[in-house]
């Protein structure tokens, strides 16, 4: 058991002189005294540098997935790099406006959007809607009798891949709640009364196979599935989705962005596919970036067992380990490089016995109460999937550049938590 595989940590992680972690030039240790913990920090440099990457990848229409993580600041970074922003709710939908984000550069998903959903994207003006059901074109033909807008869409199609990843976040089978199925014929009829409906123009075709997919060579095998059907369309946008993975824990491996794109294409390109291909990238945009500080509250040794590390977060700023059971990584900021020789269960606070963060979480020896303790590339559906359980309050976010750090969301108090009770 040796010290944290460095490729794990934020691009711009380095050891300060004290063997401390700084991000974006910035001690750890520091921004979790001055910002509490949990604490999310993120290398603004590397959002930044992996935003650029999928343009260059995937050219004009290449989107940030938002339900990866957004706020403000993140949905106004992606913009400031060249992407346009997907978003699959009314609630990303107005965080991306509040940020100042342009409607025609924002992408409007989701599998049951709802009428005041499809009604704030019309009054917005936003630039496409990816349509999911036959319900939705029901929906946008009445929403056309009374306001007479013609949204551009893409159809979402389900192509019949099964990409290997966990059953949760496969979404590309033939059995998914997702689009129109391309096997059983939903697809053409989709086609054929989209393009005969006053109330949308049809632009193109979306697919996404599913999250978290390790081998770039499950795409490919998605746009040969489609390109027949793309082709006798005819339509000019071809939407690949996201689902490209990360490398979360040591050994595992994932090909980069440039990588993805390189296999779309050339399969795109040797089925004869002419149709501007676009991405929706979320989880390999922000995902590595980001890290978690929690500070220990509790060692309990169960002597022939376990020891049991307990801090103070937990199911509140990721709950993957409990939905998926995804593996993370360990280590201890204030000395980033030493030897991880022991082996702990590090859980969290609330009131679960299935809080389990890492169930083999490999630490330095001595790890004790008050010590910081990390977990890196949580940048993606850590702070976005997470929660108010036991009513604690969720954790700050704060980007780290040039040696300054800057909060864009502060921690949620007690009074956040009451607001909305109106009992």
């Amino acid at each position: 058991m040796t010290a944290l595989p460095w490729g794990l940590l934020p691009d711009s992680a380095e050891v300060g002189a004290d063997g401390q972690l700084l991000v974006g030039g910035c001690d750890v240790a520091e921004l979790a005294e001055e910002f509490g913990t949990p604490l999310f920090i993120y290398d603004e440099a590397q959002l930044r540098a992996r935003c650029r990457e999928a343009v260059g990848a995937f050219g004009e229409g290449v989107a940030y997935a938002t339900k990866a993580f957004l706020c403000r600041a993140m949905a106004r970074l992606a913009h400031e790099e060249g992407m346009h922003l997907d978003v699959a709710s009314g609630g990303e939908l107005a965080v991306a406006l509040s940020a100042g984000v342009p409607a025609e550069r924002l992408v409007l998903h989701g599998n049951n959007k709802s009428d005041g959903e499809l009604i704030a994207a019309r009054e917005a003006g936003v630039g496409r809607v990816v349509v999911d059901s036959f319900d939705e074109l029901d929906r946008l033909e009445g929403l056309f009798g009374a306001d007479g807008m013609v949204p551009k869409v893409l159809l979402r199609i389900t192509p019949g891949v099964e990409a290997h990843t966990h059953e949760f976040v496969m979404t590309g089978q033939d059995d998914s709640k997702f689009g129109f199925g391309l096997k059983v014929g939903d697809a053409a009829r989709a086609v054929d009364r989209a393009r005969a409906s006053d109330a949308v123009e049809l632009v193109g075709i979306h697919a996404h196979i599913g999250s978290q997919v390790f081998v770039a060579g499950f795409f490919e095998q998605a746009v040969q599935a489609l390109a027949p059907f793309v082709n006798e369309t005819g339509l000019p946008e071809l939407s690949i989705g996201g689902g490209i993975g990360v490398a979360y824990i040591e050994g595992e491996e994932a090909p980069s962005i440039t990588e993805w794109g390189e296999v779309v294409r050339a399969a795109c390109a040797e089925a004869g596919i002419t149709a501007r291909v676009s991405a929706e990238p979320g989880r390999a945009i922000a995902a590595a970036a980001g890290i978690t500080v929690y500070r220990v509250g509790t060692v309990k040794d169960v002597p022939g067992i376990r020891t049991f590390v307990a801090v103070d977060g937990g199911f509140i700023d990721n709950p993957r380990p409990a939905l998926y059971g995804s593996g993370y990584e360990t280590f201890a900021p204030a000395r980033v490089t030493a030897d991880r020789t022991e082996v702990v269960r590090l859980v969290g606070k609330h009131c679960e016995s299935g809080d389990v963060i890492v169930p083999e979480a490999k630490v330095p020896p001595g790890t004790a109460v008050g010590d910081l303790i990390a977990t890196p590339v949580t940048g993606a559906y850590g702070r976005s999937m997470g929660s108010n359980y036991n009513l604690l309050p969720r954790p700050a976010v704060v980007f780290a550049a040039d040696g300054q750090a800057r909060l864009v969301i502060r921690r949620e108090t007690e009074a956040d938590l009451l607001a909305t009770d109106v009992g």
